[in-house]
């Protein structure tokens, strides 16, 4: 199980952290990525890190402004995000995988959290 925390609302150009934390004994996770859906849009990848933290892999749109890292003593993935947008304001939701590290594909991942609402003012 996965759950996603830290969504708000924040003014333009500020900055907001998310958490994903997973549970379950007989949850073993390789993989840990964070996506988006837009109003009105299909979900979109925003970033992806490896069981260790060192592979990272962001979209085009965020790189630079966001970054993902993981605690994994604590099963947890953040997203912290800066320079905010309004573009970026989305439902936001973690996926976890079993199987394989950074991925962008979100036919790949095993888990996902329930999403939770950035909203970003002009």
């Amino acid at each position: 199980q996965l759950q996603a925390s830290g969504g708000g609302l924040v003014q333009a150009g500020g900055s907001l952290r998310l958490s994903c934390a997973a549970s379950g004994s007989s949850f073993s996770i390789n993989g840990m990525g964070w996506y988006r859906q837009p109003p009105g849009k299909e979900r979109e990848f925003v970033g992806a890190i490896g069981r260790s933290g060192v592979n990272l892999y962001y979209a085009g749109s965020v790189k630079g402004r966001f970054t993902i890292f993981r605690d994994n003593a604590k099963n947890t993935v953040y997203l912290q995000m800066s320079s905010l947008k309004p573009e970026d304001a989305a439902v936001y939701y973690c996926a976890a995988a079993g199987g394989v590290g950074v991925a962008t594909m979100d036919r790949v991942y095993d888990y996902w959290g329930q999403g939770t609402q950035v909203t970003v003012s002009r």
